[in-house]
């Protein structure tokens, strides 16, 4: 199904007169089970263009299929992590008003919307480190993360509201569970400014780092920590919580005692006991 809808956005992009180049918007690196995918348009503040949005499916894609991946960490290049949709192709898309360049905007939104909701459906924990700037689409971004880091000179906004469109890449579903409803609809419905000071205290981060380079050595301490822990019950531990925020405590308590029930009797669980009573720590294979 995610293969379909990516061949079906970059078709919508080729469709409405935006071309496609080979040039790498997405970079990714894999270490030590931990890979790091950064955001690769630094002399443009790593502003989202329809080249970048395609690259980061098809990245995490593959990612979520790499059994030697267990922790992914999102960065940005350059000076910021990223400045949002790139305004000259939001230009392109409206420039039209036929009804039918109408409809095939709505579906290239919907095709737009995977590139973040394969973040959030990605069976890898995602830890975002985010400096300066993350604006508009990169907050839409972040949200579909699973944990959230910043610099004390961050800058974030769901800005979409200044330029007079609701944010549709997933901030309007995603924000008011990671930050409560009244902080949401004040943050988007003014479309302000707030610091890395005021997301760390509203809870949208967990951690404000004193710039760049303690952000990564935080986010690395983060993933290793993450990545020495049994790959079945961190993926176990990712879907249960996706699946209880979408569907309430009671059916997220029938689903995860189904899912263990499952998955208890595994190599990694012999593992983790066997380790206990040999007093050592245990090396999980993720069988």
């Amino acid at each position: 199904m995610t293969a379909l809808l990516i061949n079906a956005f970059a078709h919508s992009y080729t469709n409405m007169g935006v071309k496609m180049n080979e040039s790498s918007f997405v970079k990714c690196e894999i270490k030590e089970h931990v890979s790091w995918v950064t955001l690769n348009r630094p002399e443009k503040r790593n502003a989202l263009n329809f080249q970048m949005l395609e690259q980061l499916v098809t990245t995490f894609q593959q990612l979520d299929q790499d059994d030697n991946v267990r922790v992914i960490v999102l960065k940005g290049a350059g000076k910021s992590f990223c400045a949002g949709l790139e305004l000259t192709a939001l230009a392109g898309l409206i420039e039209k008003k036929t009804a039918d360049y109408r409809e095939r905007l709505r579906r290239t939104i919907l095709y737009g919307q995977t590139s973040t909701n394969i973040i959030e459906l990605c069976n890898k924990p995602v830890i975002l480190a985010s400096h300066s700037h993350c604006i508009g689409g990169g907050v839409d971004i972040a949200c579909a993360c699973d944990i959230r880091l910043a610099t004390r000179d961050a800058l974030f906004s769901v800005r979409e509201t200044k330029l007079a469109f609701v944010a549709d890449l997933g901030t309007t579903q995603r924000l008011h569970r990671i930050v409560g409803e009244p902080w949401a609809r004040e943050l988007c419905l003014t479309g302000r400014d707030f610091t890395g000071e005021e997301a760390l205290g509203i809870g949208f981060i967990t951690h404000l780092c004193e710039d760049k380079a303690s952000l990564l050595e935080k986010a690395e301490e983060l993933a290793r920590e993450i990545a020495d822990n049994s790959p079945l019950a961190v993926q176990g531990v990712k879907d249960v919580l996706r699946f209880t925020a979408d569907h309430g405590t009671s059916a997220g308590l029938k689903y995860v005692a189904q899912k263990n029930a499952a998955m208890l009797i595994c190599e990694d669980g012999i593992e983790a006991v066997t380790a206990a009573i040999e007093k050592r720590k245990p090396v999980f294979k993720g069988r």
